[in-house]
């Protein structure tokens, strides 16, 4: 089994490379035909250690149909995720949670959420985030212990971060660069539902 890490983006230069072609300049995933043809299980190429994720809007089950801005860092050791914007509901607002699609399992935790049982998991998976989350994939690897605030993880989790927003810088991401309000402002061509109106500007404020 090999445990090295690709990304989606890493598909379309691979598939170029089997048909003997090279892939388009403006293309920002690398092939990884070498990994398929190695021969080799485990860590095969020591540069695939890590891969970068990110979430914007899913749906519009936020007031004013905004989303929820995630970027993420995952290692085969660490997970660091940085919530941009932590006071929205990564679940859609709680009329509904809307981000999650309904199944038996939404029911059941929805229904049995005041159950001591259940309360925790039910917070995990719809409550609000912190900024800042850190998960050690070797101890916990269900991610249920955030443990970007304990003192014994400050060292990683400062490098995680500054990895994490180097990526971010070089790909100029407007969460970091400056410009992200416009991907609220995205016309949403999603069926089902019209998002909800956000709070009225305060018109006396100057």
């Amino acid at each position: 089994m090999v445990e090295d890490f690709i990304s989606l983006s890493d598909l379309a230069p691979t598939y170029l490379a089997v048909a003997g072609l090279k892939p388009a300049k403006d293309m920002t995933g690398r092939s990884f035909l070498d990994v398929l043809r190695s021969g080799k299980s485990g860590r095969v190429d020591p540069n695939r250690d890590r891969v970068f994720t990110g979430m914007e809007r899913h749906t519009t089950r936020r007031a004013g149909g905004v989303g929820y801005p995630m970027r993420a860092i995952r290692t085969h050791d660490y997970l660091y995720i940085r919530n941009f914007k932590p006071d929205r509901w990564p679940a859609g607002d709680p009329e509904g949670y809307g981000d999650i699609d309904g199944s038996p399992a939404k029911s059941y935790m929805m229904k049995h959420r005041d159950d001591p049982k259940v309360k925790r998991l039910f917070e995990l998976g719809f409550g609000k985030r912190p900024a800042e989350e850190l998960y050690d994939l070797q101890k916990d690897p269900d991610q249920l212990n955030n443990v970007a605030g304990k003192s014994e993880y400050t060292k990683i989790k400062k490098k995680l971060a500054a990895a994490l927003m180097a990526k971010l810088k070089a790909t100029k991401d407007p969460r970091v660069v400056g410009g992200a309000e416009v991907f609220d402002k995205y016309p949403y061509y999603g069926s089902g539902f019209k998002p909800k109106a956000g709070p009225k500007p305060d018109k006396t404020k100057r």
